[in-house]
């Protein structure tokens, strides 16, 4: 089943990925996953409410 996650190209200055990758480091995540939830925490603070998968959701729509 086709994976319901949207894939993009990215392009970002060297010195913004490599802080990116430190941080994700530090939390033990991807810098896929850090850049997925820095972006979250910054809709978040900007009173956006963005709802998060769940493992409930991924099971029923066949995971990823």
């Amino acid at each position: 089943m086709p994976s319901e996650r949207k894939s993009f190209a990215l392009r970002l200055d060297p010195a913004l990925h490599d802080a990116i990758a430190r941080l994700a480091s530090a939390e033990l995540r991807s810098v896929n996953a850090e850049i997925e939830f820095l972006l979250r925490e910054a809709l978040r603070a900007r009173g956006l409410k963005i709802k998060a998968r769940t493992t409930a959701d991924e099971e029923t729509s066949g995971g990823e």
